[in-house]
């Protein structure tokens, strides 16, 4: 996957936008945990996955994505002991990494399956759906806690 689109305009073809959902879309390549920082992709396969996103994009429903490097060039920061503990990438307890990801905006968990269903993905990758936490969905209490911190909320939990 490669970031090459940019963020798209609100939809204008849902009549009520009240009823969209913000779902992420996970790219999990299996084997990407080893992957060296020089990893090589092939460019079929990369142009594929450029007209996916076009559809996405096309569609109205992307709101934006992002490819990943590998773990041997990222860290992790854990808090196990109370205190941050830097760990430098690669992470050989690791089963499953991130290559990437989609964020959509769609009617229903349905539709962002469908969509899934359609990406040119290869026998070694897998796509996780996970519904976005909109701040409405959170307790009236949570959300005024929130409610001061409006400029950190997406512009698409403004619009409910």
């Amino acid at each position: 996957m490669d970031s090459g689109l940019s963020l798209r305009e609100p939809r204008n073809d849902i009549a009520n936008k009240d009823t969209t959902m913000r779902f992420m879309m996970l790219m999990i390549p299996l084997g990407y945990e080893s992957a060296p920082p020089d990893v090589k992709h092939d460019p079929e396969r990369m142009a594929a996955m450029m007209r996916y996103n076009e559809a996405l994009r096309d569609a109205g429903v992307l709101i934006t994505l992002d490819g990943l490097h590998p773990p041997s060039m990222g860290a992790r920061v854990s808090f196990a002991t109370g205190k941050p503990i830097v760990t430098d990438g690669p992470f050989t307890e690791t089963k499953e990494v991130l290559g990437g990801y989609w964020m959509i905006e769609v009617d229903s968990l349905q539709t962002a399956i469908e969509w899934a269903k359609k990406c040119p993905a290869s026998a070694n990758e897998i796509i996780e759906i996970r519904q976005v936490h909109e701040v409405t969905d959170y307790p009236e209490e949570m959300q005024r806690v929130a409610a001061d911190f409006t400029e950190l909320q997406p512009r698409s939990a403004a619009r409910r």
